[in-house]
């Protein structure tokens, strides 16, 4: 019998290290025992150089992502900068169903969208050590010119403002730490008693046979 899968919302300002966290995380993860994956979102936004579909995003027209709102197709999606971003129920429920732990890489508007649909998700903020470290961390990108960094910073104060909507805080200082952190949020959440129970079915009736 195949245990249901963990569905985690990760969200946190830009700079704060949650791709990376995110990233690691499934790199040491035993798939066999364990499997995670990143949720693949759909975009209207053009491709990028190598980036596949399906693999990166599903990319689809503007036609095809409102015919999928019109359906109720999305767990959460937003605008951004006139493209189009969302995250599909099906494809989600079917990963989950499958046994996989799924991560959603959102900002904290689209985990308050998932939360309503999902109430048992499990919701994780990603805080950067200090400003001072956040800024230095967006300058030593060397992407993003001195105006984008002050944007930056200024959405990373309105996406802190939301901290406290998460179920879980992890504070990115030491990235071993944190990923640690991360690793222990993940592992509780298997731990859970309806998990377990779920996981060890016939033990428990062996326990309780002569109850």
């Amino acid at each position: 019998m195949t245990v249901k899968g963990n569905l985690f919302i990760l969200s946190a300002p830009s700079g704060a290290g949650k791709s990376s966290l995110i990233t690691a995380l499934l790199a040491q993860a035993d798939q066999q025992q364990n499997p995670m994956q990143v949720s693949v979102s759909h975009t209207t936004r053009a491709p990028r150089p190598g980036e596949i579909d399906g693999k990166h995003y599903h990319f689809v027209t503007v036609d095809q992502f409102k015919q999928l709102i019109n359906e109720g197709a999305f767990y959460e999606y937003a605008e951004v900068f006139g493209n189009y971003y969302g995250t599909s129920e099906s494809a989600i429920d079917q990963q989950l169903a499958q046994g996989v732990d799924v991560f959603l890489d959102i900002d904290w508007q689209g985990a308050q969208q998932v939360r309503a649909r999902k109430p048992d998700v499990t919701t994780i903020f990603i805080a950067p050590p200090s400003k001072a470290e956040l800024e230095r961390r967006l300058q030593g990108r060397g992407q993003d010119s001195a105006e984008v960094i002050a944007a930056r910073m200024a959405e990373a104060e309105a996406e802190c403002s939301h901290y406290h909507e998460f179920d879980y805080l992890i504070v990115n200082d030491d990235f071993e730490q944190a990923l640690a952190d991360l690793k222990a949020i993940v592992r509780t959440k298997a731990l859970e008693t309806d998990k377990q129970v779920e996981k060890h079915q016939k033990l428990f009736t062996d326990l309780l046979a002569n109850k």
